[in-house]
């Protein structure tokens, strides 16, 4: 038998999730993604296990949850000028993950999409929510951008937090963007570019 999906516009429901996934952030630092059991969780966040299925069926769905959810700090406001919403999106992209919780969640995601279908299908559907808000905010400006596009203007961000370990300035963001603006990216499409070679 089905799990019955609870219904997010319920206050109650509502506060459960957000005393769910702030138990999930709490566990995630002390224990890691691979640690963080639906049991151990249940226990921390006073839910059962069957609380955390109706929620989030896969382990991968909670932490794509901890990731979208709750996101500390302002949301970009929509507007005409396409760099400047662009500037505000990888500035809002670096200081939500400031949060050690929504690193570790999806360094914890993309470690196992190799492997695991549901972690899979979890990272492309952050990477879609990603370019689909974007486009939500550039919408007065009547820019739209690809998946390819998007990967091209939040790459350069998401390789400095995880790969490099440095900061992301305001000043890295404004010459992300402007390279994203005069580049010929913005004219590419995906059956252009050629498949990388295998191996």
């Amino acid at each position: 038998m089905p799990y019955r999906t609870p219904d997010a516009g319920n206050p109650r429901v509502r506060r459960t999730r957000e005393r769910i996934l702030a138990a999930a952030r709490e566990l995630l630092s002390e224990v890691g993604p691979a640690g963080l059991t639906y049991s151990l969780l249940a226990e921390r966040a006073g839910v059962t296990r069957q609380t955390l299925y109706r929620h989030w069926p896969a382990r991968p769905a909670l932490l794509l949850g901890l990731i979208l959810e709750g996101a500390d700090g302002g949301y970009p406001e929509p507007g005409a000028d396409p760099g400047a919403v662009a500037a505000a999106w990888l500035a809002s992209l670096r200081d939500g993950l400031r949060d050690p919780a929504r690193r570790i969640a999806v360094l914890g995601v993309a470690a196992q999409a190799d492997s695991d279908p549901d972690s899979a299908q979890a990272l492309g559907q952050l990477t879609d929510y990603g370019n689909a808000a974007l486009n939500e905010l550039l919408e007065p400006s009547g820019t739209t951008i690809s998946i390819d596009e998007y990967a091209l203007l939040s790459g350069p961000v998401l390789a400095r937090i995880f790969f490099e370990r440095r900061p992301v300035t305001d000043e890295f963001i404004a010459v992300v963007v402007a390279q994203w603006l005069a580049g010929p990216a913005r004219t590419i499409a995906s059956a252009d570019v050629p498949p990388p070679p295998n191996g």
